[in-house]
């Protein structure tokens, strides 16, 4: 089973580019309509347009905020500090900077343009670096 999950966003060609900074992933379709964003070969992001219906109608209703109320969208990341700087580089809006977790990861909270909560954190396995970011 694979967890594909699939956003809702104002310009997807832009958001396409912030996650793919962001992540270190691929474009695997491309559009101003949809977009299926690839790592290592395998699908971890769908990004759709909220104004676009296709077949199934709307997707969601773009005037409800904030964006993804309770849902948190978790990168696992091999490469966490290189996405932690890329992230600092990008100027995202942090809402918790890089920081250890009570399962001794480090986790680093932050906010997608749309207002999407993101969060990175390096692989549970990692072991005890000293990070300071």
């Amino acid at each position: 089973m694979q967890l594909a999950p699939l956003i809702c966003v104002h310009d997807v060609e832009s958001s396409s580019r912030w996650y793919q900074r962001l992540l270190g992933c691929e474009s695997g379709h491309g559009g101003v309509e949809y977009e299926r964003l690839n790592s290592n070969g395998q699908l971890i992001l769908q990004l759709h347009n909220w104004e676009v219906e296709h077949q199934h109608g709307r997707l969601g209703d773009p005037e409800l905020r904030p964006y993804g109320n309770g849902v948190l969208l978790w990168f696992e990341l091999e490469e966490y500090e290189a996405a932690v700087r890329r992230a600092e580089e990008m100027n995202v809006e942090v809402v918790r900077p890089s920081h250890r977790s009570e399962n001794l990861n480090w986790e680093f909270w932050l906010r997608d343009p749309d207002g999407y909560m993101i969060v990175l954190t390096s692989p549970l396995s990692e072991p005890t670096k000293s990070h300071d970011a």
